[in-house]
C-alpha cells in the first residue's frame, strides 16, 4: 500500500527513504521473483568468497591493479569450478593447455568450466 501510495509516508523519514530506494530497485526485485530457480539467499556466494575476503589484507600489497584483477579472475574461475562440481586443478590444467589456441571470443567461450570434456575412464 505504501508503495502504491507514497504520499502516505513522509519522504524524508527513514521509511520514506527506504521506500524510495525500494522503488528504484523494483525492476531487480521483480526479476528475482520471476525466476523460481534463484535461491532466496546469497549465502552460498558469500561463503564462497569468504576465504578471499579474509585474505584481503594480503591483497593490499599486490604490485599492480592488473595483478589484483588477475588474482580475482583466477579465484572466480576456481569458485565457478567448485560451484559446478568440477575439479579446479583439472580444469586449470585443461584451460592452460587450450588458452593459447583461442583466438576469437567464440574460442574463449568454449573454455568455460562446464564445457570441459569429462575425464576418460580406463
Amino acid at each position: 500500500m505504501m508503495v502504491e501510495h507514497p504520499q502516505i509516508v513522509v519522504p524524508s523519514s527513514l521509511l520514506g527513504k527506504a521506500l524510495q530506494y525500494m522503488r528504484g530497485q523494483w525492476h531487480k526485485l521483480v526479476r528475482y521473483v520471476g525466476n523460481g530457480n534463484w535461491p532466496i539467499s546469497n549465502e552460498l556466494c558469500e561463503n564462497a568468497i569468504r576465504p578471499f575476503v579474509v585474505d584481503r589484507k594480503g591483497w593490499l600489497f599486490a604490485d599492480t591493479v592488473a595483478s589484483t584483477q588477475a588474482s580475482a579472475n583466477l579465484y572466480s574461475l576456481v569458485e565457478t569450478c567448485k560451484a559446478n562440481s568440477i575439479d579446479p586443478y583439472r580444469y586449470l590444467v585443461w584451460l592452460l593447455a587450450k588458452l593459447p589456441l583461442a583466438a576469437t571470443a567464440d574460442d574463449h567461450a568454449t573454455l568455460m568450466p562446464w564445457l570441459m570434456p569429462a575425464p576418460r575412464t580406463p
